[in-house]
C-alpha cells in the first residue's frame, strides 16, 4: 500500500479559508477510509475528520463541525478537507490518514492496514 500524501496547506488569514486534499498515488482508494488529524505546536495530534470513501459518510469533531467539510471525488480520486471560519487555534500540521474502518480512520493507531501521510502545515494568522 502507497502511503497517503497531503496538499495544500500553507498561510491563511483568520477567517479565511483553505483547502486540503488526500490522494494515494498508485494506490486503492475503493473501501477504504480516510481521516483528517492534527497536531498544533505542544499538543498531541486530534482527530478532526473522518470519511467513508465507498458511501461518503462522514463524522466530525465537534470543534470543527461547522466550519469544515469533508468529501470525496472518484475522478480526482481525492479526499478533500474544506475549512472555513479559520482560527488562529487551527493552525497545525494536518495529517491524512487510511484504514480499511471507521474505527482506524479516527484512531490515532498504527497498524498493518493503516496508513498516514507526512502531513501538511496550515498557518492561520491572526
Amino acid at each position: 500500500q502507497v502511503q497517503p500524501v497531503e496538499f495544500g496547506g500553507g498561510l491563511v488569514q483568520t477567517g479565511g479559508s483553505r483547502k486540503l486534499s488526500c490522494k494515494v498515488p498508485g494506490g486503492t482508494l475503493t473501501n477504504s477510509y480516510f481521516g483528517w488529524f492534527r497536531q498544533a505546536p505542544g499538543k498531541e495530534r486530534e482527530f478532526v475528520a473522518a470519511i467513508s470513501w465507498n458511501s461518503g459518510s462522514t463524522w466530525y469533531n465537534n470543534s470543527v463541525k461547522d466550519r469544515f467539510i469533508l468529501s470525496r471525488e472518484a475522478a480526482s480520486q481525492a479526499v478533500y478537507l474544506q475549512m472555513d471560519s479559520l482560527k488562529p487555534e487551527d493552525t497545525a500540521v494536518y495529517y491524512c490518514k487510511q484504514g480499511m474502518t471507521f474505527t482506524q480512520a479516527m484512531s490515532l493507531t498504527s497498524g498493518d492496514t493503516e496508513y498516514w501521510g507526512k502531513g501538511t502545515l496550515v498557518t492561520v494568522s491572526s
